[in-house]
């Protein structure tokens, strides 16, 4: 009786009770469907399943968009086209007028000629991605075929923003694979619905390579190293098919990796040597793709 006399003398403050309670239960994150639960889903528990969503998204895009074979375009994210790059010397170089015995400023100068010297393979990639393009997704190919290879590049600024820029000038679509960087957004030139963001390395590395029907690395630093490791060594133990891997720019490759001291160490076999060509042109490196695919 005490039970039911407390209740009927106080209706509305345990509608309002009630009502507070049932709004914390449709709102509390336990309530939430799995798939809807950001804090769930973005917890380290949970890593298993994003990287099973990084892996599949891409997958399922690019069946969609019937794209089966690609050509990866590497290099170097801080080699500009030459005007951009004499730009930026000239600013170095208006800096150490007003500081000339500032030791960091000079070697800011020193770097910024030598990405004005390198800026050449940014128009070479350029042209590269045109020539590819152009011949392979023509209106009289249909977009599924295997001998339509889609650019794919990491989609940054530099040599990949060039590789998409050319794909781009020729009117066809290119794939851009951005990694989760703040100093390396998108660039401007991948086709809007080909265009990926990764947390994980590891599983952008595999949409690198997984329908990959040959590879040219223009000069780049550590990331394009890594890479470059990476297509040489799976090709070398047999879980890439053969392919045509170009290194771009025959001097730099020459200078920074000397192959040729491997393989007389016996650290690698002589035939691992012939995984790769140099070419030094964009029409040369086509020429070497179009002959082995």
């Amino acid at each position: 009786m005490s039970s039911a006399s407390s209740d009927s003398r106080f209706p509305d403050e345990n509608q309002r009770l009630i009502a507070q309670n049932f709004d914390q239960i449709i709102n509390s994150d336990s309530y939430k469907l799995a798939h809807h639960d950001l804090d769930l889903l973005n917890s380290p528990s949970m890593r298993g399943v994003r990287m099973l969503m990084e892996i599949s998204k891409p997958e399922l895009r690019l069946e969609e968009a019937g794209i089966t074979s690609t050509i990866i375009v590497l290099g170097g994210a801080r080699i500009q086209e030459r005007s951009a790059a004499e730009s930026s010397l000239a600013e170095s170089l208006n800096a150490l007028d007003a500081d000339p015995d500032s030791v960091s400023l000079q070697r800011r100068v020193q770097q910024a000629r030598g990405l004005v010297e390198l800026s050449c393979y940014y128009d070479a990639a350029r042209e590269f991605s045109f020539l590819v393009s152009s011949h392979g997704q023509r209106e009289d190919k249909p977009l599924n075929s295997d001998s339509s290879p889609v650019i794919v590049t990491g989609g940054g600024p530099g040599i990949m923003e060039a590789g998409n820029r050319g794909a781009f000038e020729a009117g066809c679509r290119s794939i851009g694979l951005n990694i989760d960087l703040p100093h390396e957004p998108p660039n401007p030139y991948i086709s809007p619905d080909l265009c990926f963001k990764f947390s994980y390395l590891s599983l952008r590395k595999i949409h690198f390579v997984m329908r990959s029907v040959g590879a040219i690395l223009f000069p780049g630093g550590f990331g394009t190293l890594d890479e470059l490791f990476e297509i040489l060594t799976l090709r070398q133990v047999g879980v890439k098919s053969a392919m045509p891997i170009i290194l771009f720019g025959r001097e730099y490759w020459s200078r920074i990796i000397d192959f040729e001291f491997m393989a007389n160490s016996g650290l690698i076999d002589d035939e691992d040597c012939r995984l790769f060509q140099y070419a030094d042109t964009a029409l040369e490196a086509w020429e070497l793709i179009r002959k082995q695919s």
